[in-house]
């Protein structure tokens, strides 16, 4: 009898354990979920497992008053590279998780706080414009790894600066250690992320570190991923 129960048991030991929580709905077959660090602390990325789950009424709309909520195209600008969700789960996991990259909310402040995709760094998509002063580009530059570069005349580069072509900007900016950068705002129709582009470029970034995630936020939310509030 006692053999009979020390048998028992070991098989018992043999069986496997399964959550009480287990994922129905990984993120691709292979990939149920990914881990990133926002504002300090761990965020695991998954989808929502409430299969009845629906996307937030803001994002449901279908038609928005255009200009300015008006359809984004495909290819933002030559050399840019439009992404998707699995390719924006794939620059945080190797690019941002391993300080190569940089996920930028371009969106207003306000919209920031209300929800964004892990990871992600409010730089609203005015940063990078004419308008934007010297020291707000700088700043922002400083989380890329782009600084200023010397010069050698001041007032001469300023002259140059202020009549020359926005395509010459990219002598004013060193870009030799410049991280990858992955943009995106609210959707489709959603105009902020490639106005913030086309800033970046104009001030002569590389095309081919920057990535647009056309879907944004609507997109995000359409799949069930994770989002992450101000003071979660």
């Amino acid at each position: 009898m006692r053999v009979k129960q020390i048998v028992g048991m070991a098989m018992l030991l043999c069986v496997p354990v399964f959550s009480a929580h287990a994922i129905d709905v990984n993120i691709t077959e292979e990939m149920a979920d990914i881990v990133t660090v926002h504002n300090g602390k761990e965020v695991t990325i998954q989808r929502i497992q409430d299969q009845e789950n629906v996307i937030p009424a803001g994002y449901s709309k279908t038609s928005r008053k255009c200009p300015p909520f008006c359809l984004q195209p495909m290819v933002v600008a030559p050399g840019v590279t439009t992404v998707g969700e699995l390719e924006v789960l794939d620059f945080i996991e190797n690019k941002l998780n391993k300080g190569k990259g940089v996920l930028i909310d371009s969106r207003t402040e306000s919209w920031f706080n209300e929800g964004t995709i892990p990871g992600s760094i409010n730089i609203p998509f005015t940063t990078f414009s004419d308008d934007s002063s010297d020291l707000v580009k700088a700043a922002a530059f400083a989380k890329f790894d782009v600084v200023r570069k010397d010069k050698s005349n001041p007032t001469m580069e300023r002259l140059k600066e202020m009549f020359g072509s926005k395509s010459n900007k990219s002598r004013f900016w060193d870009y030799t250690n410049a991280k990858d950068l992955l943009l995106w705002c609210n959707g489709i129709w959603c105009g902020q992320s490639p106005h913030a582009i086309e800033g970046l470029l104009a001030l002569g970034y590389p095309p081919e570190k920057i990535f647009y995630y056309r879907g944004g936020m609507q997109s995000w939310l359409s799949v069930g991923l994770t989002t992450v509030k101000k003071g979660d």
